[in-house]
């Protein structure tokens, strides 16, 4: 089924709606997008693992078709952590797979921490551990690939670069980064450009860096996950360096990490076959 004849959905969550695109039946497989993305980033895994699970990829909270809430204070972690929790009840499920990317991804590993009982199984791509991320950002090799963090920490320039020239710069994060020139078509791009013009995104979606700041300077002890846990990494990463993996198995108890190389950041949109492969073989094995 082609992604004209998803079904397309709201529903109400933490005091939000949020979008989201669903298809297939049977356990609920949640997949959380990244920056600057929307549920699109996973067109290729949603009729594969429509198969034999309930699909539900969102719109996080500022993005595309989901509210956007025009407070700064609205884009922190416990309220995206509240949201997933929301849809997961909403949709009427004790529990999911929860798939997460970037952005998505760091929520999903928060998720885990805070309802551990609603995650079977955790899959994160090209995002690490928080607590590894946070040490990361110490280092001067990852501030140097970070210093995105900082722009976005400007008020209004961000907006008013990113528009212009037809949301230059949306395509120019995909296109600038892929390693698989093939993997972004225009009609990709044309998506991205249109779900960052639609009103109040463009700041929705920046906000979410404009609070990492004082989230990262939180003293926050992470304990031993204990869900089975899948890591995918494209190795090609420009903003997030593959060292920043080593030592997972410090805070995960069952975790499988699958390296990709000569593939980018967009790993699930780049090398979708073999990241479906990778997801198959860590879901199957722990069935």
């Amino acid at each position: 089924m082609t992604a004209e004849l998803w079904h397309h959905d709201r529903i109400d969550t933490n005091g939000i709606k949020l979008h989201y695109v669903t298809e297939g039946e049977g356990a609920l497989m949640l997949m959380l997008h990244g920056f600057p993305e929307f549920w699109y980033s996973w067109r290729h895994q949603i009729p594969e693992f429509a198969k034999d699970h309930k699909v539900v990829a969102v719109d996080l909270r500022g993005y595309n078709d989901s509210d956007k809430p025009q407070s700064l204070s609205a884009y922190v972690m416990s309220e995206f952590v509240e949201d997933i929790r929301g849809v997961i009840e909403g949709l009427g499920y004790e529990s999911c797979i929860l798939v997460g990317h970037d952005w998505g991804g760091a929520i999903a590993w928060s998720f885990a921490y805070a309802y551990p009982e609603l995650v079977s199984r955790l899959i994160v791509m090209n995002l690490p551990h928080p607590a590894k991320f946070a040490a990361g950002l110490k280092t001067p090799q990852q501030m140097l690939k970070s210093w995105y963090i900082a722009f976005f920490q400007i008020p209004f320039l961000p907006e008013f670069l990113i528009q212009l020239n037809d949301y230059r710069l949306i395509e120019e994060a995909f296109r600038g980064m892929e390693i698989d020139q093939s993997a972004f078509t225009d009609a990709d791009i044309e998506q991205y450009k249109n779900a960052f013009a639609k009103r109040g995104a463009l700041t929705g979606a920046i906000n979410y860096y404009r609070n990492l700041p004082t989230y990262l300077s939180q003293k926050k002890v992470w304990g031993i996950l204990k869900i089975p846990t899948l890591m995918i990494w494209g190795e090609e990463d420009r903003f997030l360096g593959k060292e920043l993996t080593y030592g997972t198995e410090e805070y995960v108890q069952d975790l499988r990490i699958r390296y990709i190389p000569n593939c980018s950041h967009w790993v699930q949109q780049e090398q979708p076959q073999l990241v479906n492969q990778m997801m198959r073989e860590f879901l199957d094995k722990r069935r």
